[in-house]
């Protein structure tokens, strides 16, 4: 019985440190980054000259 326990536990510990060595990589090709960057980047300037044009009104 207690060998049963130990190779289950063992089991378990082998199971464990194999899916603690999985990794996903995913990449992203740069231009398509740079682009949805710069388009956030001129959507917040936009909203920051909203903003002030309706401020000095």
């Amino acid at each position: 019985m207690k060998k049963n326990l130990f190779y289950a536990n063992l089991l378990v510990a082998f199971v464990m440190f194999l899916s603690a060595c999985v990794t996903i990589n995913i990449y992203f090709p740069a231009a398509a980054a740079e682009k949805a960057a710069d388009k956030i980047i001129e959507e917040v300037w936009q909203l920051e000259n909203e903003k002030k044009e309706k401020k000095s009104d």
